[in-house]
């Protein structure tokens, strides 16, 4: 039985039984970052802000991405620890929602993620000073050459400003595409240890 009839008809308990399955569709079908969402986040006057980025892992603890602590968004999550997120897989005609708290990975998951990343990438960590005003390119291609030539021998560190979080979902949606708009919509909400769900009218 696809995800997608389970939506129409005997929802699983486990709401991730059907994000997996639409994340592993959305790997063959997307032609590029099928696992890029968009990060919803609120700074301290209210104001939302959002941007993409890549879910780099996900459990029954929550969904993980990771960024620089000093960037925008890592300044307003460790202020306002709230956020949401939403996938969109257009091939598919599919939307996730998640909504929830925020919490930091332990130093162990960011240092194993780290070591994971290209060198390149990891120069690149230390070079940006993310959402800080840069006066050229140059400013930047200087910055990466002066931590690779830092870094030229022997592994990366981890920047300690450099990190992940975890969206611990108390909300989950998932919208299925319909003819004539009445499109599909199921929501999981945290009750308890478990999880009750809900349709919503399209």
């Amino acid at each position: 039985m696809s995800a997608a009839t389970q939506i129409r008809s005997n929802a699983p308990a486990d709401p991730l039984e059907i994000f997996g399955a639409w994340l592993s569709e959305a790997e063959e079908s997307e032609p590029n970052d099928p696992n890029a969402l968009s990060l919803s986040t609120v700074g301290e006057d209210g104001m939302p802000s959002s941007r993409m980025v890549l879910l780099k892992g996900y459990d029954a603890r929550g969904f993980v991405f990771y960024t620089n602590y000093e960037s925008r968004k890592g300044q307003q999550l460790l202020a306002q620890p709230k956020a949401a997120m939403l996938f969109h897989w257009k091939s598919l005609r599919r939307q996730v929602r998640i909504e929830g708290e925020v919490e930091q990975v332990s130093d162990e998951e960011a240092d194993a993620y780290f070591a994971s990343r290209p060198k390149q990438s990891q120069i690149g960590a230390w070079a940006s000073t993310q959402s800080r005003p840069l006066e050229g390119r140059f400013e930047l291609e200087k910055r990466v050459a002066l931590f690779g030539a830092k870094y030229a021998v022997g592994s990366v560190p981890r920047p300690p400003h450099w990190s992940g979080f975890r969206v611990v979902p108390r909300l989950i949606e998932f919208w299925q595409d319909g003819a004539f708009r009445l499109h599909d919509r199921l929501v999981y909400e945290r009750d308890g240890d478990g999880w009750a769900t809900e349709r919503l009218f399209p």
